[in-house]
């Protein structure tokens, strides 16, 4: 058998849950996810798990968030004063937004905190801080 590891290409199922055993994302529905070992394209605790596994094995890993989605930063949430909300668009906590940055790209934040003259945008992933477990079957190794 053809064990993954650094440049090799994987196909893989995967199931990730959180510590209450509510399913976040899995591919079990839909197809299996491919990738490259190696070129960070997926989190770096797949990327961890899979290395040294062969095809048609499985496993089950639980994932730091420093290997997944990260700690929660404060500096990632940002004060926007109310008044620069287009008036359709009513915030309440927990909401997702698409927002453009001064860059120019867009990104998606959730609202955190919402008075009446500012809103607070958390830029943080909604899984960062979150410990993930995954259930992992490596189907091909190419």
């Amino acid at each position: 058998m053809t064990q993954a590891n650094t440049g090799k290409r994987v196909k893989i199922h995967y199931t990730c849950k959180l510590d209450d055993g509510a399913v976040v994302a899995s591919s079990r529905e839909d197809e299996p996810i491919e990738f490259t070992l190696g070129q960070s394209q997926v989190l770096p605790g797949i990327e961890e798990a899979v290395s040294g596994m062969e095809a048609g094995e499985s496993k089950t890993v639980r994932i730091p968030p420093e290997k997944a989605f990260g700690p929660h930063r404060k500096d990632l949430i940002v004060e926007v004063p109310r008044d620069r909300f287009p008036n359709h668009i009513e915030p309440q906590v927990g909401q997702r937004l698409t927002v453009d940055r001064a860059d120019g790209e867009s990104t998606t934040v959730t609202v955190a905190a919402v008075s009446e003259s500012k809103v607070h945008l958390d830029q943080n992933h909604p899984l960062a801080d979150a410990d993930l477990t995954l259930e992992l079957e490596l189907l091909e190794v190419g």
